[in-house]
């Protein structure tokens, strides 16, 4: 168990720099991680991918809290546009996780695999509306809690707290990137907050076999989350010194890494 704690420290450091970075919360790279490591510490393999899934969304409330508020200080995060998408993600995100506890195991990774590849398309070959820049006014109306349903479903499904949705729908509305960024962390609490709830009280009795609730698995949540609170800060920094352009780069070649990861995982 010790050493188990160790690697959980490990991948929390490197998903609070994701999420100050990129504004994914590290769900990502955790997920992959996890749905790797988790059968060796007595994980049923039938249930890895939901244990990945529920453990990544549980850390990333407190990941994605640390991000937020290492934004905020730098007037990164548009409160207005967070406030209007929150209900919709957490209805979202509650909605997500039932409908995944029901998919096999071997689908969701299949899912999540296909669903890097199509982000990281997005990133890569999309663009944001011109004229966008610093004093572009912050998103808001019944357009964006609609996207904040659909944002946080598909992230409870995936495992994320949806950055790598939320930041290219900023962008696209003309949100400078690290401000995009700074409030999709913001989002990024409210994601993992009703899909770690969803993964623990939809899961089946004894869905998985000691230290956890439901399908998130207590030791991984905690020993992430206990060090990406520290890390996240250092992602937020070299996110103000990275240009637009070459953070939507490094967000699009990490979100092909993960999914090639997952496709010869399985």
């Amino acid at each position: 168990m010790l050493l188990s704690l160790f690697v959980f420290l490990g991948l929390g450091a490197i998903a609070g720099v994701l999420a100050g970075l990129l504004g994914v919360g590290g769900g990502l790279v955790l997920v992959a991680a996890l749905a790797w490591l988790l059968p060796g510490m007595g994980i049923p393999k039938e249930a890895a991918m939901h244990a990945a899934l529920a453990s990544s969304l549980a850390s990333i409330v407190l990941t994605a809290a640390a991000s937020a508020r290492a934004h905020a200080r730098r007037g990164s995060v548009l409160w207005p546009t967070v406030a209007w998408m929150v209900p919709g993600l957490l209805i979202g995100g509650w909605v997500g996780s039932g409908i995944a506890v029901h998919i096999d195991d071997d689908v969701l990774r299949w899912i999540v695999a296909g669903y890097c590849f199509l982000a990281a398309a997005q990133l890569i070959f999309g663009g944001a509306r011109a004229g966008g820049g610093a004093d572009v006014p912050a998103p808001r109306g019944v357009p964006m809690s609609a996207a904040g349903l659909g944002i946080g479903a598909l992230s409870a499904v995936v495992g994320i707290g949806g950055g790598s949705m939320t930041v290219p729908l900023l962008v696209w509305r003309g949100v400078v990137p690290v401000r995009a960024v700074g409030t999709s962390s913001a989002c990024g609490v409210a994601i993992g907050l009703a899909s770690a709830v969803g993964y623990a009280l939809h899961a089946p009795p004894g869905a998985l076999p000691e230290y956890a609730v439901g399908y998130v698995y207590l030791p991984a949540a905690i020993g992430v989350a206990a060090a990406s609170v520290f890390a996240a800060p250092y992602g937020t920094r070299l996110a103000h010194y990275l240009r637009g352009d070459t953070l939507k780069r490094v967000f699009a070649g990490f979100l092909v890494l993960v999914g090639t990861s997952l496709v010869f995982s399985g």
